[in-house]
Formats: structure tokens, sequence, C-alpha cells
């Protein structure tokens, strides 16, 4: 078949389909533009889902009419010079206009600050009219009607109204909170309007805006540097999340981005906080040089590559941890407020608690375990062991009344009052009361010293008898070698076998009996991947967990008053203990202020 150049207006429908797939990218295309423009105040009307109209309206700085009917054509654009790898505007493929204009009824009204009057120029179909004068406002007025209706084929695969309209709402929260000094509003067919007023350089009421006052006082700041990436923004405690990942932001040079590896690295740094099917809220900012990320990626911009997207993951998973061992161990404050809508629901039926007065009076199995945690990780270790392998301890000291307990204000966790069900142990603060899971919050603490002995020293490895050889790829091979130090200190031990082979000779002790070629080429994918060989450290971790788990103090167990408290001290000293290895959380704090709620006195 004979060649033939495309037209020009088939050209810009098929760039129309890898730039607009749908409303919400027109709608993000635009606002964008908007925004590089300088705008403060950007208004969007929408109605039909952004199928029946789009319009943005903005404040910036406008266009003269020379260049507003260079701005309607493929590749005409003000924001890029001859260097593709120093890119600091939203915009720089001058695609959006005339992708959009080719598959819809699109016009421009515009006026730059002190013109006389405006211009206007319409696009019906990929067919421009000339440039004419307009009375406009200083600023731009984009206004898109009967998406695809040029390409009908693509309606077919539109969601519907109110899905589409979701889609722009989710652009919108996601360029507020990346523009907290603009004022964005956004208003549907349905007649409800959504606005977010301008906050300044408060980014975190522009947060609360956008992801509800809760996320305030749930949120941790995260403000951490390496190598000349900044990585700032704030992320919520552990027992604050949600069901899904929409409330994940990532923003690179201010441009929202959706990437996967990104997105990975935040549940990395969860791991073991959260549990199975929940997701952390975090709202997360990298600023680094231009050059060090490629944002040219795919024509919608929302996926990037780093050149170093190792150090990338690292900083993040790195700041998001230390910031969890930092601040993470308060109680979600929206744990109280369900256990209000509890009380008020009456679902909630108190019984007798049981008194610390009817405890016994002998050592208990408990007793050693909380010495074993105050002491070494090998005493706490030996605290599992069986109650009569173990010698006598001497007899503990008589009780403290309620009355001659430590003053509540003493301590962050407050001073035990009485234990619930025999599991629920009701503490007094200073401004409220706490009430602790006492298994969940001593498997976390029996977890973490665990954890603790385990990277303290070198993993106990076992030999094999006879070496397991695994076939790999040469490039998987060098690639674990690459790494074997760190896997020998995790007790795997591997060498090269050959061209294209690698010999396993050691495994963790731990671990008993396993599939260590199923390891082995695990490994060797997530190195290939994130260049990172943390998953066997997770796997002894998880195991750690399991055994804390049937270690640790159950639930039904009648507890004495000094156990309780011995259990909050420890609990305080311990990073993490504000949720169990299953990510449930081990305390909820309810405030006096909540409490006098309850009973009408404020």
């Amino acid at each position: 078949m004979a060649i033939k150049q495309l037209s020009e207006t088939l050209i810009n429908q098929i760039a129309a389909g890898e730039v607009i797939e749908r409303p919400a990218s027109a709608a993000k295309e635009l606002i964008e533009n908007a925004l590089d423009a300088g705008a403060t105040r950007i208004e969007i009307a929408t109605a039909g889902g952004g199928k029946t109209l789009l319009r943005v309206t903005d404040n910036g700085a406008g266009m003269r009419p020379e260049d507003l009917e260079l701005a309607v054509k493929r590749h005409c654009t003000s924001k890029l010079d001859d260097n593709l790898f120093d890119i600091r505007t939203l915009g720089f493929r001058g695609e959006a206009l005339p992708s959009i204009g080719s598959v819809s009824r699109l016009s421009i009204t515009t006026r730059t600050a002190g013109a006389a009057e405006g211009a206007v120029i319409s696009i019906a179909g990929g067919r421009t009219d000339p440039v004419r004068p307009s009375p406009a406002n200083t600023g731009t007025v984009v206004e898109v009607r009967d998406l695809f209706f040029a390409t009908p084929a693509r309606l077919k695969f539109m969601k519907s109204e109110k899905a589409e309209a979701s889609a722009i709402s989710d652009v919108v929260r996601r360029m507020a909170i990346a523009f907290p000094k603009v004022r964005f509003v956004l208003s549907g067919s349905d007649r409800t309007t959504l606005e977010f007023p301008a906050t300044g350089d408060d980014r975190l009421a522009r947060m609360a805006q956008v992801l509800g006052k809760d996320f305030r006082d749930n949120a941790i700041e995260i403000d951490a540097e390496r190598e000349d990436i900044r990585l700032t923004g704030f992320t919520g405690v552990p027992t604050y999340n949600r069901g899904n990942s929409l409330q994940q932001y990532v923003f690179v040079n201010g441009r929202p981005v959706q990437d996967k590896q990104l997105l990975s690295a935040i549940r990395a740094a969860y791991s073991e906080t959260i549990p199975h099917g929940r997701y952390p809220v975090a709202v997360l900012s990298i600023t680094l040089d231009p050059a060090l990320v490629d944002v040219n990626v795919h024509p919608a911009k929302s996926d990037v590559r780093f050149r170093d997207p190792g150090l990338i993951r690292g900083l993040i998973i790195g700041a998001i941890r230390q910031a969890l061992a930092r601040e993470g161990d308060r109680a979600s404050t929206t744990g109280a407020s369900g256990m209000m809508q509890a009380f008020r629901s009456g679902q909630y039926r108190p019984q007798q608690p049981w008194s610390a007065e009817t405890s016994p009076s002998r050592p208990t199995h408990f007793d050693t375990m909380l010495r074993g945690l105050s002491e070494t990780p090998q005493a706490s270790f030996a605290a599992f062991s069986a109650p009569s392998a173990r010698t006598a301890s001497p007899l503990p000291e008589p009780e403290r009344t309620v009355a001659e307990m430590p003053a509540p204000q003493s301590f962050p966790l407050g001073a035990v009052r009485a234990q619930l069900h025999e599991n629920y142990i009701v503490a007094q603060t200073q401004d409220g009361l706490v009430i602790v899971d006492q298994h969940a919050a001593h498997e976390r603490l029996v977890f973490e010293t665990m954890r603790t002995a385990l990277h303290a020293k070198p993993v106990a490895a076992q030999s094999l008898l006879i070496p397991e050889i695994v076939d790999l790829s040469e490039d998987d091979c060098d690639r674990l070698m690459t790494h074997a130090d760190e896997l020998g200190r995790l007790g795997l031990g591997i060498e090269r076998f050959g061209p294209g082979a690698i010999a396993v000779r050691e495994t963790p002790a731990m671990l008993g009996e396993m599939d260590a070629a199923g390891l082995v080429r695990q490994l060797a994918d997530e190195i290939a991947e994130w260049d990172t060989a943390s998953g066997l450290s997770s796997r002894l971790e998880y195991l750690a967990a399991t055994m804390a788990c049937h270690g640790s103090v159950r639930s039904g167990r009648r507890m004495r008053t000094e156990e309780m408290n011995a259990l909050l001290r420890q609990m305080e000293a311990t990073p993490g203990s504000g949720q169990c290895n299953h990510g449930r959380p081990t305390y909820i704090e309810l405030k006096l202020s909540d409490i006098e709620r309850l009973f009408g006195r404020s």
C-alpha cells in the first residue's frame, strides 16, 4: 500500500486518544495551563460529567491574540525551550488544546492585563475559526462542549455521568493539595459546589480541606533530605487508615503523579502497622533537580521515572518509618469518635469490671515476661518457656489501692484503674482515659523485642546436607551475588555455581524446612524490580510476629495492678506500640471533654 501523510485533524485525534482519555483528563490539562499562567483563582464548571460541558475560568496572565492562534496548534508552547531535561512547569508538550479541539467544540476567550479588549478562538472537530475580538476579564476562559462528538466511538467507553464527575473532582482535589495558595471552585450540573479557599503557606490547612479535619488531628509531619533530594509532607498515624488508596497523594516538583513505585514505597513503609486490606493516608512532596526525573514518560504526565529509583524508595520508606517511630504511637482520634457513637447508639452494655483486689497474689508467668522485656532480648525469649521449667520467683509486694496508685499525669498512658472483661485495661490520664487491648499491646512489645534481637546479630543459619542448585539467568545471578553479604547476615548462604546457577548452602534456622529455590527466585525478582532484597527480612519478621502473637498474654487473662501498669510503661517506651503486629490499634484514648459531652455537660 502507498504511504501517505495524515491530515492535521486526524493526527490531533490520534494524539487525543493518549492525552484526553476522559473528561477528567481534559480538566487536568486545562487546570495545569491555568496554574502555569499564574492563576490564583480557578473555577471549574461541568455538566453531564464533563461530557456535555467543561469550563475552566482563571485569572492568570491571559494570552495575546497572536499567541491564541498558535496555542491551538500542535507542539506550540511557551513553557519549553530546547532542553527537555529542565522542565519546571506542569505542561510542556503543546498537545492538550489541539487534541481537545479535534474531538470537541472548543472555545478560548482570553485577555492580558492592560489590553483594551480580549480575543476568542473557536474549534469544532478540528476545524479552526479565525481569532476575533471579544469582551473578557483578565485571564482565560476555556469552554469544552460535546466532548468526543467528533469521535463517537470513544463515548461508548465513557462511564456514567456520576463516575466521570467524581474523576474530575479527584483531579481538582489533587491540584488543590499541590497549590494551597490557589482558590479552587468546582460546580456541577447537580447544583453542588466544591470550594477550596486559598490557605497560603499553611499546607496542612489545605490538606484538611481536602481530606477532612480528622487528617489534621492524625497527621505526622515529614521533612527529610538525602543527596539533595527533599521529601516533605504529612502522613497519617497507622490507626488512621482507609479501605482504599485514594487518599494517598504524591507530588514530584509540584506535579501530581500516580506512580506505582512511589505508592509501593508508602505501602512498604507501613508494613506490619496496618491491617491487610487497609491503606494509609499520606500527602508527600518530592523536590529534586528536574534533570534527575523524566516526566515525559507518558503524554498524560502521571508517571515519572527517576534516575535513581532506589534512592527515592529508600528516602520515602526511611522518612515515614522515622516519623512513625517518633509520633506514630498515638491513638487515632477517630477511635474515640467510634466509641462515642457506640455509646450513643446503645451498642455498648457495661458489665461489672474486674477489681484489682480480687486478683491472685502469687507470681505469674507474665511477671517474668515483663522483667525480660525490660532487660535483654534473650531474657524476653526465655520468658516464653513453660512455668515449670523456671525457678520460683520471690513473692511480690502487696498490691496498692487505687488511692496509692501513681498520679495519672505522671505518664502519657496514665495509671491503671480497672480491667474490663479480662481483656481491656482502663487507665486514667491527666485529661481523659485510655482503654488498652492487653493481648494486642503485649503482642507488639514481644514482637519489637524479637525484631531487635534479629537485627542485633546475624540470624542463625542451618547448613544444608546437599546444597540446592537454582538455575537462573546470568543477570539474576549477578544481582543476587551483589547482595550476598546482606543475605548471609539473614541466614541465607549463597554462592555462584557455574554459569547461570546459584548454590544455596545455608538457610535461616527460624524458617525450618523451606523451599530454598522458590525463596531465591523471589529475591531475584525483587532485586530486579526494586534493587533491594528485603523479602527475606520481611519473612523472618513475619515469623517473629507470629511467634509473638502466640507467646503474648492472652485475652481472658486476669492481671494484677502492677502487671497492668508495667505493661503501660513498657508501651510508652516502645516505638510502634500504638498498633499490634496485624495493624489493629492497641489502645483508644477518650478525652474528658468527649466524656462530658456524652453526659451533656458541655
